[in-house]
């Protein structure tokens, strides 16, 4: 039988890095590719704690429906933790979500219409630009440079393409590992209220700093409500358990309640329930710490092993944060290309080419240090290195 597809269809994509972890699955390859946490570092045993308490107390409405807002408790916790970052929020600003991801689908449901623009860095975070992609929108890019962004070119990117929305990951970003300064988060903030277009602060690495000042967010500086802040556990707690924040105006707030009612009802109770319980009842803040210091390790060989292993030609980000390192080969090299070859050696990487929205280099490829181990970053480095033959 053949369908008759809605438009929106065929603007939908496979994810390359979902594609690219089925290589993973086989036995002995050492994976660079996916954006995962080190799961020897879940808090394993606070988590189930935190779940048989919730279920033990002998309240039936931890398995009942709940709000689409979120568990009012949770909400009010988490609007605790950002007033700490500076971001002016109480619970009724707070929205939850199953993962930041459908914090985007949501947003995305909100303001696109298809054809609308949405301006972005170029290279960005692939499942934001999926996301867009499925609501038909156009993007548009503007310069990034070695620290984060050109804003002359960003303001001129806004005033030449008028854009629905902004998309930005200001802190640790993926891909490239790269941040904003004070002065390029100010003036994100101020360009925002000045144009009235709203920006999207995806945030889900912020928690990850092994170095360097602690930077406010773009919300944060904000005057207006213009910039719509994304939080997640993902990488905090674990990311299996699907569950992020939106913080926001409440008008929006409530226009994305209608939105989620359509999708899903509300979050799983019994996780926000669980959730909560966790972080009053363990110390979430020693948990992070634990995972700084064991992804600075992991980062600081990594980006040893690349020196050793590409000493010249090659070219990297040093990010003070997160979980990537942007690799870029010399022109003339293709990392798509290459995957294959990669593969046959048991070693994966996303290459760089899936990041960008219209095109881009073909020559660099994202490596996450956070999931492997250090022996094997050690030798998937070296395999990538006798495969590329960059010297």
């Amino acid at each position: 039988m053949m369908h008759v597809y809605a438009d929106r269809v065929k603007h939908m994509e496979n994810s390359a890095i979902r594609e690219i972890l089925k290589v993973t699955e086989q036995p002995n390859v050492i994976s660079f590719a996916g954006g995962l946490p080190a799961p020897e570092l879940f808090p394993l045993t606070d988590i189930r704690e935190s779940y048989d308490r919730v279920l033990g107390a002998g309240d039936p409405s931890v398995l009942q429906y709940g709000t689409t807002e979120g568990y009012l408790p949770l909400r009010e916790e988490i609007a605790a933790q950002m007033r700490a970052k500076g971001i002016k929020a109480e619970a009724d600003n707070i929205f939850l979500t199953n993962g930041s991801q459908q914090g985007l689908d949501l947003i995305a449901k909100l303001f696109l219409n298809p054809g609308d623009v949405v301006l972005l860095q170029n290279p960005s975070y692939l499942g934001a630009i999926q996301t867009f992609r499925s609501y038909q929108a156009n993007f548009k890019s503007f310069l990034t440079n070695e620290g984060g962004i050109n804003l002359p070119d960003l303001e001129s990117s806004i005033k030449q393409h008028c854009p629905k929305l902004i998309y930005l990951a200001p802190t640790y970003q993926n891909p490239t590992g790269t941040t904003f300064t004070i002065e390029e988060r100010q003036a994100v903030a101020r360009l925002a209220s000045q144009y009235g277009i709203p920006v999207i602060e995806d945030d889900p690495y912020g928690e990850l700093r092994y170095e360097g000042p602690i930077l406010p967010s773009i919300k944060s500086l904000a005057a207006e409500d213009e910039v719509i802040y994304l939080g997640t556990f993902s990488k905090t707690l674990a990311p299996g358990l699907r569950l992020g924040w939106i913080v926001a105006d409440q008008k929006i707030i409530a226009k994305l309640t209608v939105a989620k009612q359509g999708t899903d009802l509300h979050t799983s109770t019994l996780l926000q329930r669980a959730t909560h319980y966790y972080l009053t009842h363990f110390s979430a803040a020693e948990h992070v710490e634990k995972i700084r210091q064991t992804y600075k390790l992991r980062r600081d060989l990594m980006l040893q092993e690349l020196k050793f292993a590409f000493p010249t030609q090659a070219r990297w980000t040093e990010p003070t944060g997160g979980m990537f390192i942007w690799l870029t080969l010399p022109e003339g090299y293709d990392t798509d290309q290459l995957l294959p070859r990669a593969a046959a050696a048991k070693v994966a990487y996303v290459p760089g080419i899936h990041f960008f929205a219209n095109g881009g280099s073909n020559s660099s490829m994202r490596l996450n240090f956070s999931n492997p181990t250090p022996e094997q970053i050690k030798q998937g480095i070296n395999r990538l290195a006798a495969i590329m033959k960059v010297n």
